[in-house]
């Protein structure tokens, strides 16, 4: 054989050996990537197949499957049950739009594809494996007390289990309902269409997704940090802060938003009793933001990884900031930012002594027989403040609500304790101001307890109207008593 037959053989081996190596790859490795892909028609095909798992709230399916109809090759569509109640919890699972929060969380149990469903026979033959549920730790009477609460408000609400860390209710308004998105006909596309129009955002979870500024609630943080630094040694000392408080640095005074109030050298408990913002920008001048931002991450601030297990916005106390900015950020405003779901973490870690559940709202995913494929036992507490201070703030967190700015929040029979915000929006707080509350209550009876924020963007009240009280507290409040009962 000559040299150019030779080079000719072995360059077509080569050829050959280049088109099986691709072949494998595009087989066993692209092959698994393209059935994957969200956009590959079988895959959706595939999914909904079959009716889906469901996503459990109270011992009772949410959600539910029917049959498409009309020769379509997709053969079932999602359902919800109270679909504008739950949404906040579900999420949604499209034919055409995808899926979001618990319904593409644990996408894979409940259309049947996770692999702890399957037997070994089911494995061996292919058959496509019953369908899982998700359980989750939601109180029905919660969720729904916070949704007639806030009615057509725009803004959020959270309640959380103290001890447990377990959430029991989770609203965001204004709502939308699932199921008219799930399916591919010209209704579902249309109402996609307007939902993707509206300026509110009704797909937008709130109460985990926007975190926005938390005005006077914040001060409970700073209120820990000042008696866990030695500042004050309780809540009853006398602190040491002119009315009004010049901002170090500039010509502006620190004012109150009642001129009449006790806020000169007020006590801590006097000052969140008033809500005093000289005391507190004072505190954080004195303390420095490095001790503010330590005791607000103890809390659960700048934690970009917070899943409950959706992930959650991360809550942001700000750095590089000068000592005017520093007192500013103590009263929740510059660039400090909460989402509803921190600030019911601090509360419930006040009511829990100090120390923090971390917070979720799912309890065990099962297959189609009941049993648990995985479960979310209550987690180990961290301690975030000694039981001490825990024990003072919520003394004073209760003369809040006995006596001072948060009166609308009282429940006959249970001791209340909470906090008011009112934080601006908007260049020169032109925009309506959001409305805050994050409080905890006790039964006085059974013990039992629970622990809320509430955020409330935008309702039909005058702006002269807008306030943590008048706003927010009664949401908070009816919360609250729909946990308490047996």
């Amino acid at each position: 054989m000559n040299k150019t037959i030779r080079r000719a053989a072995v360059f077509s081996l080569l050829l050959v050996l280049a088109l099986l190596v691709r072949a494998t790859w595009v087989q066993f490795y692209d092959g698994q990537a393209l059935a994957d892909n969200d956009k590959n028609r079988r895959k959706t095909i595939a999914r909904y197949a079959y009716p889906l798992g469901d996503i459990i709230v109270g011992g009772e399916a949410v959600t539910g499957s029917e049959r498409t109809g009309g020769g379509s090759d997709l053969k079932y569509r999602r359902t919800y049950k109270d679909g504008s109640l739950y949404s906040a919890v579900t999420g949604f699972t499209s034919q055409v739009y995808g899926s979001t929060q618990l319904e593409a969380l644990y996408q894979d149990v409940l259309d049947g594809t996770d692999s702890r469903l399957s037997n070994p026979v089911d494995t061996l033959t292919g058959k496509h494996a019953d369908p899982g549920d998700v359980i989750t730790t939601i109180d029905p009477a919660v969720q729904k007390a916070a949704a007639e609460a806030l009615g057509s408000k725009k803004g959020a609400a959270v309640a959380i289990d103290p001890r447990t860390g377990k959430i029991l209710g989770m609203v965001s308004s204004p709502s939308y309902d699932p199921s008219k998105i799930s399916g591919s006909g010209a209704a579902d596309a249309k109402a996609w269409q307007e939902l993707s129009a509206d300026k509110d955002v009704p797909t937008l979870n709130r109460a985990l997704k926007q975190a926005l500024p938390p005005g006077s609630t914040f001060k409970l943080v700073v209120a820990a940090a000042a008696l866990e630094n030695g500042l004050y040694a309780s809540v009853d000392e006398r602190t040491d802060s002119p009315n009004p408080y010049l901002l170090p640095g500039t010509s502006t005074y620190l004012k109150n938003e009642s001129v009449s109030a006790p806020c000169e050298n007020a006590s801590l408990r006097t000052a969140l009793q008033y809500s005093c913002n000289n005391v507190f920008g004072k505190i954080a001048v004195d303390l420095g933001q490095d001790k503010i931002r330590a005791m607000a991450d103890r809390f659960g601030f700048d934690d970009k990884k917070r899943d409950v297990p959706v992930r959650a916005a991360e809550s942001v106390y700000p750095t590089g900031m000068d000592k005017a900015q520093t007192a500013l950020s103590a009263i929740g405003q510059f660039d400090v930012t909460a989402t509803p779901l921190q600030m019911a973490m601090v509360s419930a870690t006040l009511a829990n002594g100090g120390e923090q559940a971390a917070p979720h709202m799912v309890s065990e995913v099962t297959n189609a027989d009941g049993d648990a494929v995985r479960s979310y036992p209550d987690s180990d507490t961290e301690r975030v403040v000694s039981e001490s201070t825990a024990s003072q703030l919520r003394s004073a967190m209760e003369t809040v609500v006995a006596k001072g700015t948060g009166t609308n929040a009282q429940i006959s029979g249970a001791t209340v304790g909470g906090k008011t915000g009112t934080a601006q929006h908007g260049e020169n707080n032109s925009q309506t101001p959001y409305a805050w509350f994050t409080s905890y209550a006790k039964d006085d009876t059974s013990g039992k307890e629970v622990a809320v924020a509430v955020v409330v963007e935008q309702s039909d009240a005058a702006r002269s109207e807008v306030s943590g009280n008048g706003l927010a507290a009664p949401v908070a409040r009816a919360m609250m008593a729909a946990a308490l009962r047996d």
